[in-house]
């Protein structure tokens, strides 16, 4: 099976557990504002929460139930709608950040923590 034209990492999972993974890791990361996890998790993470916070600056009601089909938590989305998207109104991308934090004493893997800017 070729690698070509085809985008995302596979992080050991099958597509319904990856979908599971960052639905939960969207959610918490837009409640907390930040999350440490590994590097290639926080990498994907960053592509799907931007463009949350990109349909939270459009604010339409069509824009509201896209994000909340993939947010798990009601109270998320309204945050994300009144609170966190107006403050990135005049900002084009780049709402996050990755901070590298060392390796995992367990397993050496590379942790990093994501926050939003």
């Amino acid at each position: 099976m070729a690698k070509h034209r085809k985008s995302g990492r596979h992080l050991s999972r099958d597509a319904n557990e990856r979908r599971a993974l960052f639905r939960a890791q969207v959610t918490d990361f837009l409640r907390l504002g930040k999350v440490v996890t590994t590097e290639p998790k926080a990498k994907e993470l960053r592509s799907i929460a931007e463009k949350m916070i990109t349909l939270g600056k459009a604010g339409d009601l069509h824009r509201r139930r896209q994000a909340l089909a993939f947010i798990y938590d009601e109270s998320v989305v309204q945050t994300l709608f009144t609170d966190i998207a107006p403050k990135y109104k005049e900002r084009n991308g780049g709402y996050t950040r990755i901070v590298k934090l060392g390796p995992r004493k367990g397993d050496n893997a590379q942790m990093v923590q994501i926050e939003l800017v």
